[in-house]
């Protein structure tokens, strides 16, 4: 237990600050068994309340968890350390398609857009106490989502769909709650989980979405949220249907008191029509961020859900950054108006390439999986092997531990860098990492 490492501190905060920087630098490893409460008490000479405290703050900042008698452990993957870590470098030479990123090409170029909304801001500079949402932006997202059939509900602007994500989990659940979250799924969206002292439930998915038996499974074991993306799931691309949609929803009928969650991220992006799940649960939320179609660093996204939901972020909001500044939601107003994007051709773009590659894997006899968005995903026997073995051949590639929970190894590639003339040799090199999958899921 703990082998050479010595806890120290007399107090509470003191003893979970020492076992968290452990575990950031890896001298407490993922699953070290931790002292009993009483022992490390006796060894630190402080009261077993003060350890029990410390233990408490390391369970709810997502460092430990703890199993009854077995005792407390380090987390699989402590919220100290972040899924982004487990990556590749990509060194010269090697053509890097690991990082998620949308293809620069295709965004719009900003210049006219913020010109306008600094303007404005010249005009009528933003004060303290003025509406948290600029109304031309509120009444253009509302309208989209009245067109994709979303449910009517109030509107909040966060700072990205991560943050909306946040604030929504933090408005209703408490360290501890469960959380069913698509398997494989967003690394940072797990990493979240973690850092919330929350515990990540998977749900197996396919190219249709989240499977419905193992979502009501997961649900029935006592998830109270469940997180969704619509489509261009990412690592997968999988995207809700309709035929999936209905079967989702009937589910979450039969537990209306879960929280419900969308991300809606692949907005402008993709061709695949929206299937909102909304309307079956007391609590639910949509997401919609502008970082694929617009470019990440303009950090905004809208969010429409329940009335209590809505408010509790905004309040809570309110409280730390205020609002997100009326500039950017004023330049994201400009786009949209102007039609910027044309997410038609964006979609057709990144759809062109994407199948391209899933149709070269196919072609040799390796089953990929892609349906929307910018990623690809493939199962592979090995992960850390085909890794390496892509390295060598001039690839960089997402490992799948970024994005698993328990389901098996695979790789993501973002299509993004790729040209059509590179379709051929990175379908040679995946393949020969692989073998034939013949799986309509990832488990």
């Amino acid at each position: 237990m703990l082998g050479d490492y010595r806890i120290e501190g007399r107090r509470a905060a003191d003893i979970s600050a020492n076992v968290e920087r452990a575990v950031g630098a890896g001298k407490l490893p993922p699953g070290e068994l931790l002292p009993p409460m009483r022992e490390l008490a006796v060894e630190l000479g402080v009261n077993p309340n003060t350890v029990a405290a410390a233990y408490r703050i390391l369970r709810e900042r997502g460092v430990i968890e703890t199993a009854g008698r077995r005792g407390s452990r380090v987390r699989h993957r402590p919220a100290s350390t972040h899924r982004e870590l487990i990556r590749v470098e990509a060194s010269e030479g090697v053509r890097d398609v690991s990082t998620g990123n949308p293809d620069p090409t295709l965004l719009p170029p900003l210049g006219e857009a913020l010109t306008e909304a600094a303007a404005r801001a010249a005009e009528g500079p933003v004060l303290y106490g003025s509406s948290a949402v600029d109304s031309e932006l509120e009444r253009m997202a509302r309208a989209a989502f009245d067109a994709d059939r979303v449910p009517a509900g109030p509107l909040a602007v966060t700072s990205g769909s991560l943050d909306a994500i946040e604030r929504v989990l933090s408005a209703h659940l408490r360290p501890g709650d469960e959380v069913a979250v698509e398997d494989p799924g967003w690394g940072s969206l797990l990493d979240l989980i973690s850092a919330l002292g929350l515990r990540a439930v998977p749900v197996a998915l396919d190219d249709d979405g989240p499977l419905p038996e193992d979502t009501d499974r997961a649900l029935r074991q006592g998830a109270r949220a469940l997180v969704v993306t619509d489509r261009a799931q990412n690592p997968t691309g999988a995207a809700v249907s309709a035929a999936r949609a209905r079967e989702l929803r009937a589910v979450l009928a039969g537990h209306p008191h879960v929280l419900l969650i969308e991300d809606d991220h692949g907005h402008g992006i993709v061709d695949l029509p929206l299937h909102p799940l909304a309307g079956g649960t007391d609590h639910w939320a949509l997401v919609r961020s502008v970082a694929k179609a617009y470019g990440p660093d303009l950090r905004l996204a809208v969010l429409t859900g329940d009335a209590v939901t809505v408010d509790r972020v905004r309040g809570r909001q309110r409280l730390g950054p205020g609002w997100v500044s009326h500039v950017l939601q004023r330049a994201v107003a400009h786009l949209w108006r102007t039609g910027a994007v044309d997410a038609a051709a964006v979609a057709g773009s990144y759809g062109h390439r994407r199948e391209a590659l899933v149709r070269a894997l196919r072609d040799r006899g390796v089953v990929a999986h892609g349906r929307s968005g910018m990623n690809v995903w493939l199962p592979v026997p090995d992960e850390t092997g085909a890794v390496a073995r892509l390295l060598q051949a001039g690839w960089a590639v997402a490992p799948g531990a970024r994005f698993r929970v328990s389901s098996p190894p695979g790789v993501r590639l973002t299509v993004s860098p790729l040209s059509m003339d590179d379709i051929g040799p990175v379908a040679d090199a995946l393949a020969s990492v692989t073998g034939p999958d013949t799986a309509g899921r990832y488990d």
